[in-house]
Parts: C-alpha cells; structure tokens; sequence
C-alpha cells in the first residue's frame, strides 16, 4: 500500500526519522508534487522489476498468459 503524505517542512523530517526505524516501512522523499508522477512511475517499474526477478528465481509464483487474459 503506498500513502502520499503532506508535512509542514518543520515536522518532516521528525516524521521521516520514526517512519525510516520501522523495518516494514519504506520512504521515498518526494521534494515536489511535479515530480510525483515521474516518482511513482519509477517506483512502480522497479517494483515490476524486483518481482519478475523473485518470480525467475522460483521465490514467487507467477500467473500464465492465458490465466492473465481470462482474468480480464
């Protein structure tokens, strides 16, 4: 699940302290909203990415094609 959050400059990097000391919890510095879009798109890629990788090394179960294409 991903949660975009807007902090006042001055609570921020408080916030990001305690977030970053959680083990399930990944952050991702977003300095401007013009660069959200561009952000998310590179997160997303190498999510893909990372997945495909555990997939070929057989830690994670893919879908075929076809159960892909019936899906839709």
């Amino acid at each position: 699940m991903r949660i975009l959050l807007e902090i006042k400059d001055n609570k921020a990097m408080h916030l990001i302290e305690v977030l970053k000391g959680l083990s399930y919890v990944k952050t991702i510095p977003i300095e401007n909203t013009e660069n959200l879009e561009k952000t998310l798109l590179k997160t997303q890629i190498r999510d893909a990415v990372q997945e495909l990788s555990l997939i070929r090394q057989g830690k994670l179960k893919g879908i075929s094609a076809k159960d892909l294409l019936d899906d839709l």
